[in-house]
């Protein structure tokens, strides 16, 4: 079968990106593949449905422009479509003094990215707000909401299709190759030179190839004579809920003040779509690129990130936090101590282990985390219809829509479509 333009990877990104490119160019012909059985079954559907609203990211950044439109994007496609979700807010919280001028450093931030309706609160307006939690000042995000992102992507999935794209599962791509010459007669290979196959040998032809690989993007560039680097290293985000009956504690979404010293934001509670509410999540390596489970093992995965000089670097550089973020992981006493500075009602009793996450986190060699995008060509021929998405800023479903219109952009310039 052949196509014009090949997308490989189903998940918000990919479906986001795919629907974006067929509704720009109606006239071409798109096909997507996943490796999985369903669409959006991993980062996309192992997240905490947060609609962020854009406040933690530089001013000016690639990063805050396309959350804060992405925000917008996603309201307006929830409400088109038609999709369920909550306004419920956001409080940053200061519960140490020391905390404030971050705290007042973030509004700031905020204001100059235009997140709506930010405002600063006391101890009095926290309790206004959640009746449960305790601080001394903090940020109030009403525009903050939270959405079941797989719904989303599953819906971008519709629209693809509905659009005339296809959409082909269990196709985990493992060659992207020129194709071999044509038969005699046959003009067959120069109009889709690209050959993109899957691990059963299916075949698909095309002109142009987009891959959106998340956990696995620099595997699928490297099988196209990419780089290595920036290379995926597995981070896996354990939650904890709250037991129901016990789901009066919180409102809308708790969030700490995040600490500078730190990698990622820290433990927050979040309230879900279907009413349940999730604590957490710490970040720990995860020795499989989708472990979701403590003991999921993978010889390879484990292999290649130990093996990696720039997760060498980052664990030297953050080998307390690190340490620490394990010790919680497994005695989830230590985290509801740091959720009780919040909401001290909280008790161990309260809790239960939840589930997990897993976030494709892309590093540089020397420790850095990489947060902004990455795009990638291949080498010679190939390299030239190619194009890989080693990463996508973060908060990357918030912003789908925004990265998607982006993306695009980028396709049509490299490919000239």
């Amino acid at each position: 079968s052949t196509y014009d333009v090949a997308v490989v990877g189903g998940g918000i990104v990919g479906l986001a990106t795919a629907r974006e490119l067929l509704l720009r160019h109606p006239s071409l012909s798109f096909v997507l593949l996943e490796k999985e059985k369903e669409l959006a079954v991993h980062q996309s559907g192992h997240n905490s449905g947060v609609i962020h609203s854009g406040i933690y990211y530089t001013p000016g950044s690639l990063k805050a422009r396309l959350c804060v439109r992405g925000a917008t994007l996603a309201y307006e496609y929830c409400e088109k479509k038609g999709l369920p979700y909550k306004k419920c807010g956001k409080l940053i919280v200061a519960v140490e003094q020391e905390e404030i001028p971050r705290l007042k450093a973030l509004y700031e931030r905020g204001m100059q990215n235009n997140v709506r309706d930010l405002s600063i609160v006391d101890a009095k307006g926290i309790r206004e707000r959640e009746p449960y939690c305790r601080g001394i000042m903090a940020l109030d995000s009403p525009y903050t909401g939270i959405v079941d992102w797989r719904m989303v992507a599953l819906r971008y999935g519709k629209d693809f299709e509905e659009a005339g794209g296809t959409v082909v599962t269990e196709s985990e791509v493992n060659d992207i190759s020129m194709v071999k010459e044509s038969p005699a007669g046959s003009t067959e290979g120069m109009k889709h030179p690209i050959a993109v196959r899957d691990k059963k040998g299916n075949e698909v032809r095309c002109r142009y190839v987009l891959t959106c690989g998340g956990l696995y993007s620099d595997r699928l560039s490297q099988i196209s004579g990419c780089s290595s680097e920036p290379r995926i290293v597995p981070f896996r985000g354990d939650y904890l809920v709250l037991k129901p009956e016990k789901h009066y504690l919180v409102k809308g979404n708790i969030y700490p003040v995040p600490d500078p010293r730190f990698p990622f934001l820290g433990v927050h509670f979040t309230p879900r779509m279907d009413g349940s509410v999730w604590l957490g999540p710490n970040a720990v390596l995860a020795f499989k690129r989708e472990g979701y489970k403590v003991y999921d093992f993978n010889p390879r995965d484990f292999a290649d990130a130990l093996s990696f000089r720039g997760l060498q670097k980052l664990v030297m550089k953050n080998i307390t936090y690190g340490i620490g973020e394990m010790y919680r992981g497994v005695f989830i006493g230590a985290q509801v101590k740091i959720l009780q500075k919040y909401i001290p009602e909280l008790s161990l009793s309260d809790v239960l282990r939840g589930p997990a996450g897993v976030r494709a986190q892309a590093l540089d060699r020397d420790g850095n985390l990489v947060d902004d995008f990455v795009f990638d060509g291949g080498v010679g021929d190939v390299g030239s219809r190619v194009l890989h998405v080693r990463n996508a800023p973060s908060p990357a479903a918030t912003s789908s829509l925004a990265i998607a219109e982006m993306i695009a952009d980028e396709v049509e310039s490299r490919f000239k479509l």
